[in-house]
């Protein structure tokens, strides 16, 4: 009885270490889905936007989509959008701001649209340093640009704050680190030490010295609210936050977001 108890005993932990083993080295597939489509703006009813193609560390041709403000006193929105998906699946949700008259420059990732790189933290920040060389080199000072992270794409707005003195930040579904997400769904594994790409979003919160709004669904299962709470609790004023009951993950845009950001704005006399 004994032998067979050890026996169950080691090949239970034989078989533990072998799924911890599979999933540290499938981990950047199950964070990153990369996604080929160059939707056109147009497509989605977008006619003034253009399709554009930046060029990152590598180098790799990174598509964006880019439409300046209506007017000198509007901000220009940089859009970092999340893991998943293609830019036409955030037509809906930019599609407001540029009915309000802002400038959006929504940008994609070096692993999506036919760009040529492969995911990871340090490649994704250099992405967004792109995109701010791309806004400055379009003649617009980075005073007034709004930096707009949704989900993945927090982290990498943060950080870009806390590289170019900028008018807002926006986070949309933030999070502490994706090493403590990881931990949460993986709670029965030591995640958080075994995550490559940790994304620190809590070690960089305190560089951001502009207006910050953070927005977050209480029924997101996938970056739980408590998580962006987590964020706020240790962001400098000014702040603001909206947890929104009924809200997921991926439909926060259906629940008014666009008219809280545009009010933060507005509030902040960073939108006249």
């Amino acid at each position: 009885m004994q032998k067979r108890m050890l026996s169950y005993l080691f090949w239970g932990i034989a078989a533990y270490v072998l799924f911890g083993g599979i999933l540290f080295g499938c981990q950047r597939s199950l964070m990153y889905h990369p996604n080929q489509t160059v939707p056109e703006p147009a497509a989605y009813g977008l006619l003034d936007v253009s399709l554009e193609r930046i060029e990152t560390e590598g180098p790799y041709k990174l598509l964006a989509w880019w439409r300046r403000p209506r007017s000198a006193d509007t901000p220009l929105i940089v859009y970092f959008h999340g893991n998943a998906g293609h830019l036409g699946h955030r037509a809906e949700k930019i599609r407001p701001l540029l009915n309000s008259g802002y400038g959006v420059l929504l940008v994609s990732y070096r692993y999506n649209a036919g760009a040529g790189g492969a995911p990871s933290e340090a490649g994704l920040y250099a992405d967004g340093r792109a995109a701010m060389q791309f806004v400055t080199q379009s003649g617009i000072a980075t005073e007034r640009v709004v930096l707009y992270g949704e989900s993945l794409g927090t982290a990498v707005a943060v950080k870009m704050a806390n590289e170019h003195n900028v008018a807002a930040v926006i986070l949309e579904a933030p999070y502490t680190s994706i090493a403590d997400v990881a931990q949460k769904h993986y709670w029965y594994l030591p995640a958080k030490f075994l995550v490559l790409d940790k994304f620190n979003t809590a070690a960089m919160i305190g560089g951001v010295g502009a207006p910050l709004l953070i927005v977050h669904g209480d029924r997101d299962a996938i970056i739980p609210a408590a998580f962006g709470r987590a964020l706020f609790s240790m962001a400098e004023e000014p702040k603001e936050a909206v947890f929104i009951p009924d809200a997921g993950h991926n439909d926060l845009h259906q629940h008014g977001v666009a008219g809280y950001v545009d009010a933060f704005l507005k509030r902040h006399e960073i939108s006249r």
